[in-house]
């Protein structure tokens, strides 16, 4: 049974984010026309996890993970991305200080993604602004101490959600600061920026590093909706871009819209950023998905399925929509759900389909182990591990068109408009080919022990690639 107070402060929320749905019934726009590509110029489809939210707590910011953790994973399921989470209390202890050692450990870890194939996005993840909020009580994450202000106003830690921590006096101040709605912390979100400056320059060089995730879940304290996402966001992003472009002319910036409501479905206001790097601009978005239904704790079951489809396709297309004024690709940052409920696995392979049929890439949330990840604190394999175990082309020699896998006949159909940058690679699930596949067209190579399915095509244009069970 839901409680009150949770409905209540849904509904406030609701009224802050200064959205709607009625955009929903607008035209649908046009699948992500440009996309995020390896140094072939293929185009990449993400598939993976974020690792991990033990990040947040662990006193050095790094998540509670090993490389035999992520072979398993790629055995399992054949990931290929990761949203890895990064902390700015670890990354910039004192002001202007950054923490090289820190930086290092980050390092190590993309190094062990980087020898089995993975893209990288580095994540500066905040939830509740910094854990100096409520010392030793573990509810917050991300700033550091300094850069957290409450001003005396209290934090409540009797909260029958951790979101509900948003609306007390001290969170919203801590965050009013920072985006200088009291003009008494202007410095703020400079050191934030040149923060993500340190971060770019150490990894600008790092093949394995796609880009970079500024801010996970922004919450604008007394400023919400389209005055926060034009206002104070878009200020930070424009600093941030430049902080970040004056040292790697290359790597993605990806833009996360406001949390509240548009996680559920409601409609951006993030406006058109400039990307000063020479060539085409390397701007995405990398928007969360929490249907509202299931955030309020119903399962993905009967009449609140019904209502989870309806939001789906209204998130759906309002990404769509600020992905073209963003005018760059988009991946899907977060999304998930406690595995254990009812319509869980179903709920997480319509997701995928929807992600197949506009391109978007995605990262499940999380890694970690328990009900919303892939293996219990035992280690043994739950649901999430078959509904992710899904064929999927991860670069593809050309512009993809639509993706759309058939769990009945086991067939795979990609239609892409082939060019020149290379061989379409296509990871094949040992559940359901266990032999490989057999390609529609093309010269097809099959490498059994990353069970992937390399396919070279020699005629241009548009083409209808489908995969069998070989």
């Amino acid at each position: 049974m839901k409680s009150a107070r949770l409905i209540t402060a849904v509904a406030v929320l609701a009224v802050l984010a200064g959205g709607g749905v009625a955009a929903a019934t607008r035209p649908t726009p046009k699948p992500v026309t440009r996309f995020v590509t390896d140094d072939q110029g293929r185009v990449l489809l993400l598939h993976g996890f974020n690792t991990a939210s033990s990040a947040k707590s662990t006193p050095d910011g790094l998540p509670t993970f090993t490389e035999a953790d992520l072979d398993r994973e790629y055995r399992d399921m054949g990931t290929n991305f990761v949203r890895f989470l990064i902390q700015w209390r670890t990354l910039e202890p004192t002001p202007g200080t950054y923490d090289t050692k820190y930086l290092d450990k980050v390092a190590e870890r993309v190094a062990w993604y980087a020898k089995r194939g993975y893209h990288v996005m580095l994540d500066m993840h905040q939830d509740l602004w910094g854990s100096d909020i409520t010392p030793g009580k573990g509810a917050g994450n991300g700033a550091p101490g300094w850069a957290t202000h409450l001003d005396g106003l209290p934090v409540s830690t009797d909260q029958p959600t951790w979101e509900m921590y948003y609306l007390e006096p001290g969170v919203i101040r801590a965050f009013d600061h920072f985006w200088n709605t009291t003009g008494d912390h202007p410095e703020l979100m400079d050191h934030y920026a040149k923060a993500w400056k340190a971060v770019a320059a150490r990894f600008k060089d790092d093949p394995a590093v796609i880009g970079y995730d500024l801010m996970n879940e922004p919450w604008g304290g007394t400023i919400q909706g389209a005055q926060f996402e034009t206002g104070p966001l878009a200020t930070l992003y424009r600093r941030s871009i430049a902080e970040i472009r004056s040292v790697d002319p290359d790597g993605w910036i990806f833009l996360e819209p406001q949390a509240v409501g548009v996680n559920w479905g409601l409609p951006s206001a993030l406006p058109h950023f400039d990307d000063p790097r020479d060539g085409l601009p390397r701007i995405g978005l990398a928007p969360h998905l929490y249907p509202l239904p299931l955030d309020l704790g119903d399962d993905y079951t009967a009449g609140s399925r019904r209502w989870t489809d309806r939001t789906l396709g209204w998130w759906r297309d309002n990404m769509l929509r600020t992905a073209e004024r963003v005018g760059g690709p988009v991946v899907l940052g977060e999304f998930g759900l406690d595995m254990s409920r009812p319509g869980s696995p179903d709920l997480v392979k319509r997701v995928l389909e929807l992600t197949d049929q506009v391109n978007m890439g995605h990262a499940y949330w999380s890694r970690d182990p328990g009900p919303w990840g892939p293996y219990d604190d035992k280690g043994k394999p739950g649901p999430l591990v078959a509904a992710m175990a899904r064929p999927y082309p991860r670069a593809v020699g050309g512009v993809p068109v639509s993706v759309a896998y058939d769990e009945k006949s086991r067939a795979l159909t990609l239609v892409f408009d082939a060019n020149a940058t290379g061989p379409t690679e296509i990871y094949l699930p040992a559940r359901d080919f266990p032999h490989g596949g057999r390609a529609s067209i093309g010269e097809a190579t099959w490498d059994a022990g990353r069970r992937v399915l390399t396919v070279k095509t020699k005629t241009a244009g548009r083409l209808t690639l489908t995969i069998t069970p070989g």
